[in-house]
């Protein structure tokens, strides 16, 4: 099976997290550290951006308040906790294409993915599997409604 990634995407913080991610046609890049995402930005081609608002190195959304000054239009999902209402407000007054909780279920952050990326009529690749007949065929789920 060939599969062509759509897109690059850099994930910022997410720990575990972006493992559902891997489902999608995307080149995935995994860091911890929001400085150093800040320098993989400058030598890396990046797509989009998913990123908790609250990292180790860079607190109160430094590094998306950052990204945003820098690449304003490059599609951005931001990560805040639960129930802080302060968080999805300065969040959102980014300007970033989506806000999701740290407690958002991997069907609603992969699909949320998927739409913002454009990739809503994409099949997953995991969801590609050989049927449980012998006729070779394969059973599709799309990845977003």
């Amino acid at each position: 099976m060939i599969v062509l990634v759509q897109a690059s995407v850099l994930t910022v913080g997410l720990n575990g997290k972006n493992e559902v991610l891997r489902e999608l046609p995307i080149r995935l890049i995994t860091m911890q550290s929001g400085k150093k995402a800040a320098r993989s930005l400058k030598n890396e081609k990046i797509d989009s951006v998913i990123s908790k608002w609250d990292l180790c190195d860079m607190e109160n959304g430094q590094f998306l308040r950052t990204l945003r000054a820098v690449k304003p239009g490059i599609p951005t999902i931001a990560f805040v906790k639960a129930g802080d209402h302060a968080q999805e407000i300065a969040a959102r007054s980014l300007g970033v294409s989506a806000v999701l909780t740290e407690e958002a279920n991997d069907g609603l952050f992969r699909e949320t993915v998927a739409n913002v990326l454009g990739l809503r009529d994409i099949v997953s690749i995991k969801a590609i599997a050989a049927a449980e007949n012998e006729k070779g065929r394969y059973r599709k789920a799309k990845i977003a409604k």
